[in-house]
């Protein structure tokens, strides 16, 4: 894994906890629409047949406890991904870095805080990404 790819994994993993709360909303939608029986169905050998709204409950808390398990892996691959960046000697690098891949800002972004084109910006990019893969170099 190269170092832009090692700093995207944090901009990945929370797009796609951004994508699991938006199936989390649609589907707590979906399950107040559905409709449900007041009493228990019984089959034979006494146990009952989970009602729709069961279930549609049973998937929101699974997608819940599967979004909080993304959660802490995505802090503790931020945390990572910032102690990285910190071993870098340019504070210039640094900034940008940590903008991009820990705060997720766009290139224009980044770009307009600190005061550099768009072309600046990714030559700055591509020389702090070289400090990081020679940082990971040294750590492994």
């Amino acid at each position: 894994m190269n170092a832009k790819e090692y700093l995207s994994q944090a901009i990945w993993l929370d797009k796609m906890i951004d994508n699991k709360l938006e199936q989390l909303d649609s589907l707590k939608s979906l399950s107040v629409k559905v409709t449900s029986t007041l009493s228990e169905e019984k089959v034979s050998g006494g146990n009952h047949v989970k009602s729709a709204m069961e279930n549609a409950v049973a998937k929101v808390i699974d997608l819940e406890e599967e979004i909080n398990l993304d959660v802490d892996r995505l802090v503790d691959l931020k945390k990572e991904i910032l102690n990285t960046i910190q071993a870098v000697n340019d504070l210039n690098y640094q900034l940008l870095l940590e903008m991009r891949y820990i705060s997720g800002k766009s290139w224009d972004d980044v770009a307009l805080a600190l005061n550099y084109n768009n072309r600046s910006v990714f030559k700055v990019h591509g020389r702090a990404l070289k400090e990081i893969e020679l940082i990971r170099k040294e750590g492994s």
